[in-house]
């Protein structure tokens, strides 16, 4: 019973920052890709809608995903440069205020721990001996929930983000280039509603979100974008 009652009950929750974070990776991931499934398939099934020139088709794709690529690579190293500069702030914050209020930041850790539920005397004690092992860590952990060793890392976060692109980018530009003229369109759709699918149905399961409600929103959002390219396409290849 006594071993049984020790074990833990939740051995596959993603309880430690570093799961959190490839779980983030992961979902940005599929974000980015399902971003390079909807933006490549629209401009092209626009293009395709005013012309049957596979060469315009070809160029217009190619074009927009170097350009999607980069876009996502860049936004994603400006955004996650901001947050790590954020989180090396807080850190040399809080290295001060130990080195220079040692008492105050104690007396601080011990708060924490009582809010949570510990008695006085049981959050004094777990706070000197967490200060005692790695007073910064303790704080980071208690205060901001960061750790210093797990720094958001901005080169990781832009490759990741292209790549996921350039991964979601290929099966459109393949839809829309291998078919015959009469077909094109129809088989980008199919192609593309169905990974749409696909990525909801990831995203859901890796948020734990209800899977219908994911795949209907992506897969609805990506059909509209669809719709609306393929009719300015139409109109304004007719019109030229």
């Amino acid at each position: 019973m006594t071993d049984a009652a020790a074990e833990p009950t939740h051995r596959s929750d993603p309880h430690s920052g570093a799961v959190h974070a490839k779980l983030n990776w992961l979902r940005a991931g599929v974000l980015g890709a399902n971003d390079g499934i909807v933006s490549v398939a629209a401009l092209v099934v626009g293009v395709a809608a005013a012309t049957s020139d596979v060469g315009a088709i070809l160029v217009a794709g190619v074009a927009s995903v170097a350009a999607g690529a980069i876009s996502m690579g860049l936004g994603e190293y400006v955004s996650v440069s901001s947050q790590r500069d954020t989180e090396h702030a807080l850190i040399a914050k809080e290295r001060e205020e130990l080195a220079t209020m040692p008492e105050q930041e104690l007396a601080e850790l011990a708060e924490i721990y009582r809010g949570k539920g510990l008695s006085p005397e049981t959050a004094e004690r777990v706070a000197v001996e967490l200060t005692a092992h790695d007073a910064i860590a303790a704080h980071l952990e208690a205060e901001l929930h960061i750790s210093e060793t797990d720094v958001v890392n901005p080169w990781h976060a832009a490759w990741a983000s292209a790549a996921s692109f350039l991964v979601g980018a290929i099966l459109p530009m393949i839809a829309i280039l291998l078919p015959p003229p009469e077909w094109r369109i129809v088989t980008t759709f199919i192609a593309v509603l169905v990974a749409l699918a696909i990525t909801g149905w990831l995203s859901a399961w890796i948020g734990g979100a209800p899977r219908v409600r994911a795949i209907s929103r992506v897969v609805i959002g990506g059909a509209l974008a669809l719709a609306v390219t393929w009719a300015i396409g139409a109109l304004l290849g007719g019109a030229v």
